[in-house]
């Protein structure tokens, strides 16, 4: 397949909407789903497929009351079939956009349609940082998954799949799979690290603002199924300001947080990691490494506004599917929650 999604920020958002375009032609409640999330992530890509989408809505619920009605069931998995109900209990125009605000240094997002996400493997208390793959768990060789691929091929010498994220809360969220039938957990080996370091350098040249996001076993990756989380943003993260100890600067960031300049310098403290069984979230970027060891997912107990800190929070991202709490909740909340991921 082409790369030519890859070779601007145009081209890719052009891809990233014909290929939700394409999706809302097939059937079921999964790819519906998908759209919808996407949709509501971005008010480009809703204004472009608010149509449809409705239109399969409408579709999609008719189903429902028939197949209820006359007592069969509903040809959906059960996952897409409870995410699809709630949306019919507050109707399509009952899902909020998402919307973003800024609390001194950072950046929380109201994410309605998270609300309504099962949950896989982040809800677990685990210890160490390594699960064998397995076959009969969640993962990415499910068919029904090969409809939700944006992007598959050879990139920067590997076979990769790109896949959408089903309820995305980063820009052009993408799920990269590398060597998916390889099987392999997730746990970060030193060719997967070299590749994904090398590939973000690569993709900076024509993606600006491209990056990849990635949570060992233990700091809430919701798949153990070997995965990095792509999205392309404009602005920086919280965790890429100057203002932080890591970046150059004075002020101690709440989390334990490392910056790498060298892809052979983040693999020795990695190694390190794992070696002692500490889980981790890193944020990969043109360039360098954000590297955060923290406190493993059941460890502690993480406020009731948050599902539990993983790549994009331990990054200064809050994400909330309430609306009260994404009124109300102010950066000394924010800085004692990432505080208690502290090791």
């Amino acid at each position: 397949m082409s790369n030519r999604p890859f070779l601007s920020t145009e081209t890719f958002r052009q891809a990233f909407l014909a290929g939700l375009e394409d999706l809302l032609e097939q059937p079921g409640f999964g790819v519906f789903i998908l759209g919808l999330a996407n949709a509501t992530f971005d008010p480009e890509i809703h204004a472009a497929l608010k149509a449809p989408l409705q239109y399969r809505f409408e579709q999609l619920a008719e189903i429902c009351r028939e197949s209820l009605s006359g007592g069969r069931e509903v040809p959906a998995a059960p996952d897409d079939l409870v995410v699809f109900l709630k949306l019919m209990a507050i109707g399509f125009d009952g899902v909020a956009l998402t919307e973003f605000r800024r609390e001194d240094e950072w950046e929380l997002q109201f994410n309605h349609i998270r609300a309504f996400r099962p949950a896989r493997m982040t809800g677990e208390k685990v210890t160490g940082i390594h699960r064998p793959f397995d076959p009969r768990g969640f993962h990415f060789n499910k068919p029904f998954l090969r409809k939700e691929v944006f992007w598959e091929g050879e990139l920067h010498g590997l076979e990769v799949e790109l896949l959408y994220n089903k309820f995305p809360f980063a820009q052009f969220h993408g799920l990269l799979v590398p060597e998916r039938r390889e099987r392999e957990p997730q746990y970060l080996s030193h060719l997967y690290h070299l590749y994904i370091w090398n590939l973000t350098e690569e993709l900076g040249g024509s993606l600006p603002g491209v990056g990849f996001g990635y949570n060992s076993y233990g700091a809430f990756a919701s798949v153990n199924h070997l995965h990095f989380q792509m999205f392309v943003r404009q602005q920086p993260l919280p965790l890429e300001v100057e203002q932080w100890v890591h970046n150059g600067g004075e002020v101690s960031y709440p989390a334990h947080c490392l910056r790498f300049g060298s892809a052979p310098e983040a693999w020795a403290y990695l190694n390190e990691l794992h070696r002692e069984g500490i889980s981790y979230n890193l944020v990969y970027r043109p360039g360098c490494l954000y590297c955060l060891p923290r406190r493993k997912q059941g460890s502690y107990e993480h406020a009731p506004w948050t599902n539990g800190y993983a790549w994009y929070e331990m990054a200064g991202g809050v994400m909330t599917t309430n609306r009260a709490d994404y009124d109300n909740l102010d950066a000394a909340v924010i800085d004692a929650e990432l505080a208690k991921l502290q090791l």
